[in-house]
């Protein structure tokens, strides 16, 4: 797979795409158009229609209404479309069995690469990944990390301009992330356009290029994370004050009191403050007349799990 340039043309270009399951709508004009050499990560709560998206990308759905254009050609319409992408599930999408090479093998030859193409695509593709040091061992016996990376070379064997990645951190641990996600950028850079949908927040704020949140089928916020979060919080800081252990009633009503809200990790509450050290300091002091013992408090900048709060609690973009 060589560099390839990139185009002012759009790799997928979706305009107004309205989409309904009997009678309950799912996309409600969705606008959305990628790049030639950008990692895009589409981001939502569940039922926002993040799969409905992803599927009428895929041409596996007509929408209702609207348009979906993959290089020019709507996938639904046009078998031959479906050729420049590739799909990454969230499930591994391989056979446990066979070994990495020939799963990536098997994948080329259903994407009709030629055969006296496959030995190179294949090559290529394991060493896009950094599968090839495990080419030749069976696929039920690779970590996590490796299975979603091998699942991406048979993705890519046949050269796709747009690679779709569903939660691509599924079942890997911190250690591989970062493997993986060199990976990502190393098709980025060789002009692949990555669309992710994932509810990693940290690696999305690492890796995307640009972010979109979908909203009950429309697309309600979008672009740069790092201008999104500094135009969202300005100089506030976020303080997180982890507990010793999970308070009580009455230790809620408390914290709540000093405008601390819980985050998904029952003993960790945070608030957004533009004293930052200074409000954290006064914080513990505080914390301590009331009777709570805090085990630690950091402040660090917000983050993209900040700014997913604010969107998904309708408190931004309307």
């Amino acid at each position: 797979m060589t560099s390839v340039p990139k185009s002012s043309s759009p790799v997928i270009q979706v305009t107004g795409a309205v989409h309904a399951y009997g009678g309950k709508p799912a996309l409600g004009g969705v606008d959305l158009a990628l790049n030639a050499g950008e990692i895009y990560a589409l981001l939502g709560p569940n039922g926002a229609g993040k799969t409905t998206l992803i599927r009428a990308i895929c041409g596996r759905i007509r929408p209702d209404g609207g348009t979906v254009l993959l290089k020019g050609r709507d996938p639904a319409r046009v078998p031959a479309a479906r050729a420049g992408l590739g799909l990454v599930p969230q499930e591994i999408a391989l056979y446990p069995n066979l070994t990495v090479a020939e799963n990536v093998q098997t994948f080329a030859a259903l994407a009709e690469v030629p055969r006296g193409d496959v030995a190179g695509a294949v090559a290529r593709a394991l060493e896009l990944t950094r599968t090839a040091d495990r080419a030749h061992v069976p696929i039920k016996h690779l970590s996590g990390g490796y299975k979603r990376r091998a699942n991406i070379a048979a993705a890519i064997v046949h050269a796709p301009s747009l690679l779709i990645l569903d939660e691509p951190t599924v079942g890997v641990d911190l250690d591989a992330r970062e493997a993986l996600d060199a990976v990502i950028r190393g098709l980025r850079d060789l002009g692949v356009a990555v669309l992710m949908t994932t509810h990693d927040l940290d690696q999305a704020g690492g890796l995307a290029d640009r972010v979109g949140f979908l909203r009950d089928g429309r697309l309600v916020l979008e672009g740069d994370p790092h201008g999104l979060i500094a135009e969202a919080f300005g100089d506030r800081m976020e303080i997180l004050v982890q507990m010793t252990e999970e308070v009580d009633a009455v230790g809620e009503i408390r914290l709540a009191a000093l405008g601390l809200d819980r985050t998904r990790r029952a003993t960790v509450w945070s608030r957004l403050d533009s004293d930052g050290y200074a409000a954290a300091a006064d914080l513990d002091k505080r914390l301590r007349q009331v009777g709570l013992t805090p085990r630690e408090i950091r402040v660090r900048e917000p983050s993209l799990a900040n700014l997913f709060s604010l969107v998904a609690d309708r408190k931004l973009a309307a």
